[in-house]
């Protein structure tokens, strides 16, 4: 399955592919090994494209007690931090690098209701540098719980990555494992939880997007 982000890109890609194919082997044709490298490079790039937009279906099983993986990728952070655009207080902050090999599309971690969702213009360093998360083009997105739990988290542009796909507004309810956004090409997630939230994975792990636990909560609740 693809997803609908990816429409468009793919089919750019193929007229593209079929354009510079097409001119190649017009006026070029005598020249078989480069046109051999342009037929492989052509592949290439259309696999690429297509397992960029993937989009597997995945059976997720709900937890009001668990936080559950955003985004497919890294875990390459898990510290305290100073959290200073909605809570203005400390939390753990677990981030998740997405490279361009990953699934792109993004899962609500927990449910409930949106609190707080904004946009934020940026810079577009790599999304594994650690200021990427304050400086780089991002969305913050809260979510309070059936318990009264509040947990942020954002989407970060990367290097590559120039489009954020967040249709949320404030208000909205947030069904944990379901898609809620997209972002093209390597990327990264944060997510805020409170202190005292117990961490399930270390830094290294590979996680996916509605199926590996994050934190559950059990003394927060």
């Amino acid at each position: 399955m693809i997803h609908k982000e990816g429409y468009l890109t793919i089919l750019i890609v193929i007229i593209f592919i079929i354009i510079v194919n097409y001119l190649y082997f017009h006026f070029l044709g005598e020249y078989k090994i480069p046109g051999l490298i342009l037929q492989i490079g052509s592949i290439f790039l259309l696999v690429l494209v297509l397992q960029f937009f993937r989009n597997p279906e995945r059976k997720i099983v709900e937890n009001p007690y668990e936080i559950l993986s955003p985004a497919d990728g890294e875990v390459v952070a898990i510290e305290e931090v100073y959290e200073p655009e909605y809570f203005k207080d400390k939390r753990i902050q677990v981030s998740i690098f997405m490279s361009v090999w990953n699934v792109h599309s993004n899962r609500w971690p927990v449910s409930g209701k949106v609190v707080y969702f904004k946009h934020h213009d940026g810079k577009y360093l790599l999304a594994a540098h650690p200021k990427s998360s304050t400086d780089n083009e991002r969305t913050t997105i809260a979510v309070q719980t059936a318990d009264s739990t509040v947990i942020m988290f954002r989407q970060i542009a990367g290097f590559m990555a120039r489009r954020i796909v967040a249709p949320i507004n404030e208000g909205d309810t947030a069904k944990q494992g379901e898609q809620f956004g997209f972002i093209k090409f390597g990327s990264r997630a944060d997510i805020f939880l409170p202190l005292g939230t117990k961490v399930c994975v270390k830094l290294g792990d590979q996680v996916k997007g509605g199926l590996n636990i994050i934190a559950d909560m059990p003394n927060v609740r």
